[in-house]
Order: C-alpha cells, then structure tokens, then sequence
C-alpha cells in the first residue's frame, strides 16, 4: 500500500468582515492544548494570519479523512475562543489595508526582507499530499510523471477566485500569486536522482534561494519524508474534496509506480505544461479540462471519465474508489470551492460567503 500525508493551511478571519487577523499565535497554543491534538501536527506559517496542519501517515482514505475532520474541528473551536473563524480557502477574498505580519522566525523574516511585497500578499493557502516513494530514484521519476497532471489537479482544487474584495476572473488566484515565486510552477524533467540533487543544491550553493524550502514547483521530493510532494492544489473548503484530491494525487503515483504507460500519454514540452496550468487557474473545472494524457482540452465529464479509466486499478488496489468518484460527482453538480465562492456571494453577499469559506463552529465547540 502506497502511504498518503495531507497538509493544509489554514486563515484566521474575523467574522463580520472576512478580514486575515494576526492570532495564529494565540490560536495554536489554544489547540495544541485539546487533548485530541498532538503539537506537532498544528505549525505557524508565514503571516500571523495563517496556521498549517500535518496529518500522520495514513495507509489508507478513511484514516486521512478521519485526521482531517479531527484537526479542522479542534482549530475552528480554538479559533472562536479567540474571536475568529478558521477558513480553509484559497486565498483570502477580502484584505486591510495595513498588511499581516509575518511569523517571528528567522527564516520568515529573511523571506520578507528578500521580498516585502510578495510575502504581504501571500494570504493564499495550499493543501500539499506527501505519497510515499521506494527511495529517491523511483521518487524522481514519478515527479517527471506527474508533470502533466499538474494542470488538471489545479483545475479541480482551484478555490480562490475573489482577491481583495474583487473576482480576479480566475478560478484559482492562487495559482498566480504562488507562481511569481523564483523556482515554481511546473518542475522541470530531471536526469535521475543524481541530476535532481545537483540543481537543486545549485540553486542553494549559488545564492539564488535561500535554502530547499523554496523549491517552490507544485511538485518536488521532500527533503525529510520517502515521500513525493504535490502542492498544485488550493486548499478545499471541505474535507471531503481534500480527501478525494489526496486519493486521486495516490492513484497516479501508484500508477507512474506499477505501470508507468498507462498513466504517461503524449510528449508535452514546458511551454504547453505552463499554459496549461494558467488554462486551469483560469477557468478551473466548470466547463473544459486539460487531459493529462491527450494533452488536449475538452469537455470535464469527458476528461474525468477518461481519468478514472486509467486510474481504476490504483483506485480499486488501495480502496479509495468510495471516497474519489462520489465526491468527483458531487464536484460536477455542486462545483468546486471557485464555483461556490461566486454563488455565495451573489446570493448572499459578503455575509454569506464569510459563512461559506469561515462556518462559525456548532455550539458542541465542534465545525460544521
């Protein structure tokens, strides 16, 4: 069984306004204090607006959905004790005018020295799914794999249309704040392991970036895990959605892992890799879909449908099918978190998507 690892970061806003407010300090002390959590699963991140979560190794989806209903309700409670609401979204839809500081950490300082105006609008969050690899040779060659399914997972997780109180007109703004980072976007095709450490540490020993961390592709190795890291996708308003994306990130490298044809279709070069990540920040998942193996763009049902085909073995070998291909259906009827921003706020204005993307916690302290 191929193992799975979900991350996700989290905003702090306040509840009337959908403004970030800088209490991640005192909202993590809060839950790492709930019997349910361990420490070390809830980390600060960049801004003080933000926290992110770290699930255990998980065999299977049941385990990964169980640790991420238990993590989002324990910080949701912790949130409200603080007077704000935790919001698994995208990017925050609404901003002050004085930016959030950053975490006080050395490392999150020298990021923002380097570059003050990125860091202030990084109020976007992602969700990262760790798969477990043999070792470093296997891991690289399904990070050439997954080169071209990069585009369509950012489709199906985009989930942050709205920027500063505007609709940016793209499904996944994130996308585009994230990728005018140095290092990002789609990674390259490496030569093996060997060629994979040497550019990287290239980068570092060079003073291009300031250390791995930065390595920001949407998909690299992780430095402390047997693990391949994909970071294509928005955070999902719902576990459900994120549990459905980790099992279908698994079922491709399970794939690249057993038989690497059936889940490897036409040649694509770079520039059609970077368009077609920009085609799904864009447009997301409502209408057309950039097929990973045709390298073609067409209808979404169609696309998914030819998807699931080829990833049925690795669906069906771990058990993930009951937990992918309903919540695919209720993403094709309801639409993703992009689809359900807009109509939030078209029917309910800037209330109703505050309670969309930040639902206030149950009166049993636990969320929605």
């Amino acid at each position: 069984m191929v193992t799975v690892g979900v991350e996700e970061e989290y905003l702090l806003l306040d509840a009337a306004t959908g403004v970030p407010v800088a209490r991640a300090a005192q909202v993590r002390r809060t839950a790492q204090q709930h019997p349910a959590i361990d420490r070390a699963e809830v980390q600060h991140e960049l801004l003080q607006a933000q926290l992110e979560i770290a699930t255990p190794v998980c065999r299977t989806l049941e385990e990964a959905a169980a640790h991420l209903e238990r993590l989002r309700h324990a910080l949701a409670a912790a949130a409200a004790e603080h007077g704000c609401r935790l919001a698994p979204v995208g990017a925050a839809p609404f901003t002050d005018r004085l930016p959030v500081p950053v975490s006080d950490e050395p490392r999150y300082r020298a990021i923002r020295a380097r570059a003050p105006q990125l860091t202030d609008e990084q109020l976007i969050n992602g969700m990262h799914v760790h798969v477990g690899v043999p070792d470093r040779a296997a891991g690289v060659a399904v990070l050439n794999g997954l080169r071209p399914w990069l585009p369509l997972l950012v489709a199906l997780s985009a989930d942050s249309p709205l920027w500063h109180g505007v609709d940016t007109g793209f499904a996944s703004w994130r996308t585009v704040v994230f990728g005018r980072w140095p290092v990002g976007g789609v990674p390259p095709e490496f030569d093996g392991a060997a060629d994979y450490d040497r550019r990287i540490r290239a980068l570092v020993d060079g003073g291009l970036i300031g250390d791995l961390g930065q390595l920001y592709w949407q998909a690299r190795l992780s430095e402390r895990y047997p693990t391949v890291e994909v970071r294509a996708m928005d955070v999902q308003l719902r576990a459900e959605e994120a549990v459905m994306l980790a099992g279908l990130v698994r079922a491709v490298v399970a794939t690249l892992l057993a038989d690497p044809d059936r889940a490897t279709g036409a040649a694509q070069h770079p520039e059609q890799l970077s368009a077609a990540v920009w085609y799904a920040a864009r447009h997301g998942a409502a209408e057309q879909l950039y097929d990973p193996l045709t390298a073609g763009i067409g209808p979404a049902a169609e696309v998914l449908d030819h998807i699931l085909d080829v990833l049925a073995p690795a669906l069906r070998g771990a058990g993930d099918t009951p937990w992918v291909e309903p919540a695919l259906a209720r993403l094709r009827t309801d639409g993703n978190g992009a689809v359900r921003q807009r109509r939030a706020l078209r029917r309910g204005g800037r209330a109703g998507l505050v309670d969309l993307v930040a639902p206030a916690p149950e009166p049993d302290g636990t969320a929605p």
